[in-house]
């Protein structure tokens, strides 16, 4: 673990001086993003201004909700979704080679090559909108409490990787994947939403057979209601199958890769 660490260390080093060469292009890009995530919140106090609540979500449990949202997307953009989005033009042109050289795990070493500082610098903003919203609803979580809410967050940023690694490994197989990993960046805008506002098909297909919405439910409703332990072990048993599976898809892709000298 710590060979790996001191690898992934030297990728954010390599991330952070190329990202201080084009400043201009990271505050832009913050800027961007910081603005897309206050729209979001605006969206939420506008509709409660003509509300009570939202399938029985008061304005600052959805406000936590929205905001937990976004902690998880910012920790996706920014450790992962660079390098899960080159992976599939990197296959396509051969360039997958330079990978399949490294002395590493190769799943490991073509996801994690890239931070994004401007995905990861709103996540401060990100975190500061769910603990105003604990304050405004007199949460008082424990340590207990805050540790278990933080690793349900790490198990849906897993989740999302895992599922975005499937995606993406379908370029093994089939020449562009860019559209399903963009229709996959359009099922966040449903992270944001109860799961007791899905009924019938749309229930199963987003709640349950898609990681997008209960990935984001299940830790708000732990930080607001508290522990439950069906939930927890069903998480976590999620998160094991996703990454499992991401796993087996991937290294089967590799078998098909024929790098760029054939």
């Amino acid at each position: 673990m710590l060979y790996y660490l001191n690898i992934w260390l030297a990728s954010v080093r390599y991330s952070v001086v190329r990202t201080m060469m084009f400043r201009f292009d990271f505050i832009l890009w913050s800027t961007v993003e910081f603005f897309w995530m206050s729209v979001n919140l605006l969206l939420v106090t506008v509709i409660y201004t003509h509300t009570d609540d939202i399938a029985g979500w008061s304005k600052y449990e959805m406000m936590l909700l929205v905001g937990t949202a976004m902690l998880i997307q910012r920790f996706l953009m920014g450790f992962f979704w660079s390098s899960l989005f080159e992976m599939g033009r990197n296959v396509r042109t051969g360039n997958f080679d330079f990978f399949l050289a490294q002395p590493g795990n190769i799943m490991f070493m073509a996801t994690t090559r890239k931070l994004d500082l401007d995905g990861l610098i709103n996540s401060v903003v990100a975190g500061g909108v769910v603990i105003y919203s604990a304050m405004q609803l007199g949460l008082q979580p424990s340590i207990i409490d805050v540790l278990l809410y933080a690793l349900m967050v790490a198990c849906a940023v897993m989740i999302h990787y895992s599922a975005m690694v499937i995606i993406t490994s379908l370029s093994f197989w089939i020449t562009n994947t860019q559209g399903l990993e963009s229709g996959y960046f359009t099922l966040f805008e449903f992270s944001r939403l109860p799961r007791q506002a899905f009924k019938g098909i749309t229930r199963f297909v987003f709640v349950w057979a898609l990681p997008v919405v209960v990935v984001t439910n299940i830790p708000a409703e732990t930080l607001i209601h508290g522990f439950n332990f069906t939930d927890t072990l069903w998480f976590a048993g999620v998160t094991v199958f996703w990454f499992g599976l991401a796993v087996i898809i991937f290294h089967r892709g590799i078998r098909r890769y024929s790098s760029a000298s054939s």
